[in-house]
């Protein structure tokens, strides 16, 4: 449904949301903050020990406990009224017009003789990771197709293995932002690197050659032949903990 809205109107309710969820904590429910803290370390410890009965009891509690706070929050009933009132306006609006569906035809062909794409045709490439909020994620153990990675990541670990694919004789970009986690990037030997990483607190180790540990800070590191080299990654990195290590395999 949001998929239709206006996205300047979605960008001013969520700033009215913003500015909402602040007055609340400042001013209504101060402990807000704590008791999103306390929920989301019960989830994240409850699935570190889930195996034993107090993971899983941990688990549960943490969810059951921001699910109540979520609900009896300001912020969230006023989002659920505007959902609501939108609802009603696309209801009245469709009675008024109708939306009329046609059926679309795919004709064959579509390509070149080169077997090249025809203008105006829109691929949708084969996706290596994806968003996850509590996770941990690794490249496949498998040869696979290389494709420039841009994930948002919550809390968890990444590992991206470079050795398992072919990178293309240009830059290669790999893009993560996360909450809570670490980011290792395994690269070969041959292959030049550049780094942006920013972090508010957590580790940097590159190459074994430059280790660091970090307090608010964006660092930037290039391998001496990254300009001029053929095959190159690109790696751009923030969170608010957590550590990078990049090594050679």
């Amino acid at each position: 449904m949001l998929r239709n809205m206006n996205s300047d109107y979605v960008n001013w309710i969520i700033l009215i949301g913003i500015l909402l969820l602040l007055l609340e904590i400042l001013f209504f429910n101060g402990g807000l903050i704590v008791t999103f803290l306390l929920s989301i370390g019960c989830i994240f410890l409850g699935r570190r020990w889930r195996p034993r009965f107090i993971g899983k009891s941990l688990y549960w509690i943490g969810w059951i406990w921001l699910v109540v706070t979520v609900l009896n929050m300001m912020t969230f009933r006023y989002f659920i009224c505007v959902l609501l009132i939108y609802a009603v306006v696309q209801f009245f609006q469709a009675q008024k017009e109708p939306k009329r569906i046609k059926p679309s035809v795919k004709e064959p062909a579509g390509e070149s003789e080169e077997n090249e794409p025809a203008d105006g045709v829109v691929i949708v490439q084969k996706k290596i990771f994806e968003n996850k909020f509590f996770t941990n994620q690794k490249s496949p153990d498998t040869a696979y197709e290389w494709n420039d990675i841009n994930i948002q990541v919550g809390v968890g670990n990444t590992v991206i293995d470079l050795s398992d694919t072919v990178l293309p004789n240009e830059e290669a970009v790999i893009s993560i932002r996360s909450l809570l986690g670490n980011v290792q990037i395994l690269v070969p030997y041959e292959v030049e690197v550049h780094i942006n990483h920013s972090v508010l607190i957590g580790d940097v180790d590159v190459f074994q050659d430059f280790k660091q540990k970090v307090v608010n800070e964006t660092l930037v590191y290039e391998t001496p032949q990254y300009r001029q080299g053929e095959q190159k990654v690109k790696l751009i990195t923030s969170a608010i903990s957590g550590k990078l290590e990049v090594k050679r395999i």
